[in-house]
């Protein structure tokens, strides 16, 4: 039996995907057209933010693939409301 792909865990992956291939794209961009940005009045190669943007999607979909995971393996499905906090918990184990 195939387990179901849930649609936000499938966008969570597209949207790092697109974070690194943009950091890519922009180092590209930049060591080519020699971009740079001052940054506390010092000169910053924009390969330099590239760098940064694609580590960055790299965290995030090593992130999102540990939670796909994580969720595949408890068998229970991705929810949103699974996020939302309960204010009345928090009320009634503050008052103990």
């Amino acid at each position: 039996m195939k387990k179901k792909i849930c649609l936000p865990m499938v966008f969570l992956n597209i949207t790092a995907l697109v974070i690194i291939l943009a950091g890519v794209a922009f180092g590209i961009h930049s060591l080519v057209n020699d971009v740079s940005f001052t940054v506390l009045g010092t000169q910053i190669h924009g390969a330099v933010f590239a760098g940064v943007i694609a580590f960055l999607g790299i965290r995030y979909l090593i992130s999102a693939l540990k939670l796909m995971a994580e969720v595949k393996k408890t068998g229970k499905g991705f929810s949103w409301s699974n996020f939302k906090k309960d204010r009345q918990d928090k009320f009634i184990k503050a008052e103990k």
